[in-house]
């Protein structure tokens, strides 16, 4: 072992009580020798088992209902979710929005995102007295694992840009080996053929079909050509599925006006476009150290620090880029709405080789 690895090789070692998972960038996550002795299963046994364990606590914040759906599914489905005059309201602020925005293009897809921090939502009444409402609240919380404050976008996905390969999002994935937490709000019907967000129904359990199929991939994957494979976000095929005890992918074709929360240790994608496409959603994220046995206890959810991180975290990429050109895969722009094209053809693109992500 060189002498830099011998450095590192402390970094590796406390990266294994983390949600570190790439398989290619750390040896000791991605070990064949430890992986088939069962070091994978080993940390997503641990990881789900806490999640389950802080979930039971959370229970009381959502129905039964809802837990009993969570349960079976991997993910809460909630139709109609605020009424007609409330969700048009908020509908009208997500899309009177213009100003400063992130981008990153994969394949032919770009997508588009507002971060909603207190500096934003100062515009938006009607979008922070939502999620500030107990029952929204507790949806995420509960399929989070933790008392902890997502982070909110407005996410536009705009598809078919410049006849390009597929979006790798579209390929049926795992975000990580352990449970963490995405929503979508929907502002408009998502049609069955225009990318509707799909899930495999109960591909959130690490049953044993489930843990023998990851031992055996991460064996090999980080010396794979996948290269988000390699990296932990492990991706798997719609034939695979049946022998893991799976059914098929779930395409969630909703109207406007639905919530999905989601558990992305389940397999997922975001369906395929038969035509070009533009769909709008209030997005929210939520991933923390898994290995934790508390519930609480995040400094970024209090008051004065909510929301904030990422642009501290922007900042920090943006100065990168500068420094070194590299870095960058969320660039930055101006647009004059959320749902502005990209005017120019292979713009975005352009965008992302610039930032040494194209």
């Amino acid at each position: 072992m060189s002498a830099l690895r011998w450095l590192k090789l402390p970094i590796w070692l406390a990266e294994l009580a983390t949600s570190a998972k790439s398989f290619r960038d750390n040896p000791i996550i991605g070990s064949e020798t430890l992986n088939r002795h069962g070091l994978h299963v080993f940390r997503k046994k641990l990881a789900c088992g806490l999640a389950d364990w802080r979930r039971r606590r959370l229970a009381k914040l959502i129905s039964p209902e809802e837990v009993k759906q969570f349960d079976e599914n991997g993910f809460i489905l909630k139709q109609n979710l605020l009424s007609d005059d409330e969700f048009a309201a908020v509908r009208r602020e997500l899309y009177s929005y213009s100003g400063d925005m992130r981008e990153m293009t994969q394949g032919n897809t770009v997508t588009r995102r507002v971060l909603l921090d207190p500096r934003t939502l100062k515009q938006m009444p009607h979008v922070k007295r939502l999620l500030r409402s107990e029952h929204w609240k507790g949806l995420m919380r509960y399929v989070t694992s933790y008392d902890m404050e997502p982070v909110y976008y407005i996410q536009v996905i705009l598809t078919h840009l410049d006849n390009k390969p597929d979006d790798p999002q579209t390929v049926l994935h795992m975000d990580a080996f352990h449970p963490s937490m995405k929503a979508w709000f929907f502002m408009d019907e998502v049609e069955p053929h225009k990318g509707p967000f799909t899930y495999v129904p109960g591909s959130h359990r690490a049953d044993a079909p489930r843990l023998e199929w990851e031992k055996q991939k991460s064996m090999t994957v980080g010396k794979g050509d996948d290269r988000l494979a390699a990296r932990g976000s492990l991706r798997i095929q719609p034939e695979e599925l049946e022998a893991l005890g799976l059914p098929p992918a779930v395409p969630l074709a909703v109207p406007g006006n639905s919530l999905v929360v989601g558990d992305t240790v389940g397999f997922h994608a975001r369906g395929r476009s038969s035509e070009p496409s533009v769909r709008v959603e209030l997005w929210a994220y939520a991933r923390r150290n898994p290995y934790l046995p508390w519930l609480g206890l995040d400094i970024f959810s209090l008051p004065f620090i909510r929301g904030r991180q990422v642009r501290l975290f922007w900042w920090y990429l943006d100065l990168r880029y500068r420094l070194t050109g590299h870095g960058r895969p969320w660039a930055p722009v101006h647009r004059s709405s959320i749902t502005e094209p990209v005017s120019e053809p292979g713009q975005a693109a352009s965008r992302m080789a610039s930032a040494g992500q194209a």
